[in-house]
């Protein structure tokens, strides 16, 4: 997919990952629609030459009136970068289940309800690329994150049934499986984390989990090293299925081979003790 003149809609472009993605794409002379709830906080991209647009991608409405405007002002997307997402941090067994379907609702169901408004004109015009952001925790879930972990594992399979059922119609579906990005992520859940760091019988757990995520972030890579990758996604004439990419996101691989008990046993002594 070559760059000249094609049109992308980036979600959650008013930050991190979603915001060098936008100034990425920019450079390279993509006409860009970036979206999020903080315009505000685009007009970086403003000045630059992006339609900024306002999503609430949990509200029906908000993502109705986006897809509205994105018909009115271009008809079909050339392609959708799904960025939008976040994430709390708590056990399971105490997590409440209010905080995990607002999770869901952004993370998978927000996201895929926006890809269905779009999805049509891409399948009619038998063209078009969909990238949706996901996470390593689409793939292994640690201590303290098992809900924002579900919801990406949950990203991944509709993504890999997306991809499958659009083949035919020439629609390419493409996940992008971040690892540790100083997107100021643990920022967001700190107060999830410290809430669940004061608990009696899980405290000493959630501590050790927070000590770990202050560490890996500080040493995370920057959202550039993403923005670059959802590049490559997009136009590259073959897309794979995934791409990985930052710090960390190698561990996927250690997994996959490496026997549950050995795997666990690990986990548990770097984030439990």
């Amino acid at each position: 997919m070559t760059s000249s003149g094609r049109t992308v809609l980036i979600t959650g472009a008013s930050s991190g990952i979603g915001l060098a993605s936008a100034h990425r794409l920019l450079d390279r002379g993509w006409r860009v629609f970036a979206a999020a709830r903080r315009l505000e906080n685009m007009e970086s991209l403003r000045q630059r030459g992006a339609e900024v647009l306002p999503l609430d991608v949990a509200s029906e409405a908000s993502r109705r009136q986006l897809a509205d405007a994105i018909s009115t002002r271009v008809g079909v997307l050339d392609a959708l970068v799904n960025n939008a997402g976040f994430g709390e941090v708590g056990p399971v067994e105490t997590m409440a289940l209010d905080q995990a379907r607002q999770m869901f609702e952004v993370n998978l169901f927000g996201l895929i309800g926006l890809t269905q408004l779009l999805l049509p004109q891409m399948r009619e015009q038998r063209s078009g690329r969909i990238v949706n952001v996901s996470s390593i925790a689409g793939r292994f879930v640690t201590p303290g994150a098992g809900w924002y972990g579900a919801s990406k594992h949950a990203l991944e399979g509709i993504s890999d049934a997306l991809r499958l059922e659009m083949h035919r119609f020439g629609v390419q579906v493409v996940l992008v499986e971040p690892g540790l990005i100083r997107t100021g992520f643990e920022a967001v859940a700190d107060d999830s984390m410290q809430k669940h760091c004061a608990d009696p019988i899980w405290g000493s757990m959630m501590r050790n989990v927070s000590a770990g995520w202050s560490e890996g972030f500080l040493k995370g890579s920057s959202p550039d090293v993403v923005a670059n990758t959802i590049v490559t996604a997009l136009e590259a004439d073959r897309p794979k299925a995934r791409y990985r990419c930052g710090r960390e996101s190698e561990s996927v691989l250690v997994q996959r081979f490496m026997p549950t008990a050995v795997w666990d046993a690990l986990v548990r002594k770097r984030m439990i003790g």
